[in-house]
């Protein structure tokens, strides 16, 4: 009776996926407006991403790199998009991030240590919350606009719950992304699952899906941050809190780059600049001294392929979705860093453009 039992718990999941799917019929218009409408939903879940860019270990970027190469494991709960909780997983402990309107805390239970941060950021790198399946989508999806080409797919499961598919071929001939798929629940468009390929992939080089997830109903004391006995305690500004971003040199970047225009909020947000947009725009940020020296090392020693211009140096790590380059002048300190979902042929233009010009600093 026990094996029996047993037996049957693990056939669950199996005979739940083969069980009919029914989903409202709707275009892919409407599909795309359900999803997008979905991001105020309050919910809880488990959810993985699973990365294959195989973008190296820069100095002072190993956690941006770290997500997009592996397994990225998360519990979230979801109040409202301004307040949240991620806990991230790992074999060696967990780091969770607590997000309220105007501060958000840490907890890293390998330091045991508790970090209040004060103020939001106006640029920031990466972070796990940017993977959960709703972030992602709602990002990709604000990217690709409406003029990309949408399709819907037939529905499946998910989670365990019927979902609708949308697939999303971007026009742009410079984009390094072939096509998006999502899969969003089919009553309410919350998305379960987003994937990400490559040009000329088979596999998805980033896919995030939630494994279990369902309406929550917020809970103060889950999103409130608890302080254990013997741990410490310790506050930071969101400025100091950036660690590499604080080496950024304020360049007075050019208006347009490789034929793409500067992003009119990016514009007022120096010293980052992001050209273009949609699902082939790229960023630049110019790194002092030392810092830009180490990552363009780095990344050299890491096995990117070597670059040279009349005015400068340079690398160019290329992954299956990101393209990342790096170039320093040859007659100043400051180092170019350029990266985004635009072809290598886009960023090594523009980084050229950028070297063979004088510095302005503000």
């Amino acid at each position: 009776m026990v094996a029996g039992g047993v037996a049957v718990l693990c056939a669950l999941p199996a005979i739940a996926s083969a069980l009919p799917v029914s989903a409202p019929a709707l275009s892919a218009g409407q599909l795309r407006s359900r999803i997008m409408a979905s991001s105020t939903l309050p919910y809880a879940g488990y959810a993985e991403s699973d990365a294959t860019f195989g973008l190296p270990s820069l100095p002072g970027l190993s956690g941006v790199t770290s997500l997009l190469d592996g397994v990225t494991k998360m519990r979230v709960w979801q109040a409202s998009p301004d307040r949240w909780r991620i806990d991230v997983l790992s074999d060696a402990g967990e780091r969770d991030t607590y997000q309220m309107p105007n501060v958000s805390y840490t907890w890293d239970s390998n330091s045991e240590l508790l970090t209040r941060v004060n103020g939001n950021p106006e640029i920031r790198l990466p972070r796990a919350a940017d993977l959960v399946p709703p972030a992602l989508a709602d990002r990709l999806l604000s990217a690709a606009g409406t003029s990309a080409r949408m399709a819907v797919l037939p529905p499946r499961r998910v989670a365990g719950l019927a979902a609708s598919g949308l697939r999303i071929v971007p026009r742009d001939p410079d984009s390094t992304v072939a096509q998006i798929v999502i899969w969003a629940e089919a009553k309410n468009g919350l998305p379960l699952q987003v994937q990400v390929y490559g040009r000329g992939q088979a596999k998805p080089a980033l896919e995030s899906q939630f494994f279990q997830v369902s309406p929550w109903r917020p809970d103060r004391a889950t999103l409130t941050p608890q302080r254990g006995p013997g741990t410490g305690f310790t506050t930071t500004s969101a400025k100091s809190f950036q660690s590499v971003l604080n080496n950024l040199d304020p360049e007075v970047l050019p208006a347009r780059l490789a034929g793409q225009g500067m992003d009119a909020i990016s514009a007022q947000l120096a010293p980052i600049g992001v050209y273009g947009g949609g699902l082939s725009g790229f960023a630049v940020l110019t790194f002092r001294g030392s810092t830009g020296r180490n990552l363009l090392k780095g990344a050299t020693e890491a096995g990117g392929t070597p670059l040279s211009t009349a005015y400068g140096t340079g690398v160019l790590v290329s992954a299956p979705l990101v393209t990342v380059v790096l170039m320093k002048r040859d007659t100043g300190p400051d180092t170019f860093l350029l990266a985004g979902l635009a072809d290598p042929r886009v960023l090594e233009q523009a980084a050229a453009t950028l070297v063979s010009r004088p510095d302005e600093d503000y």
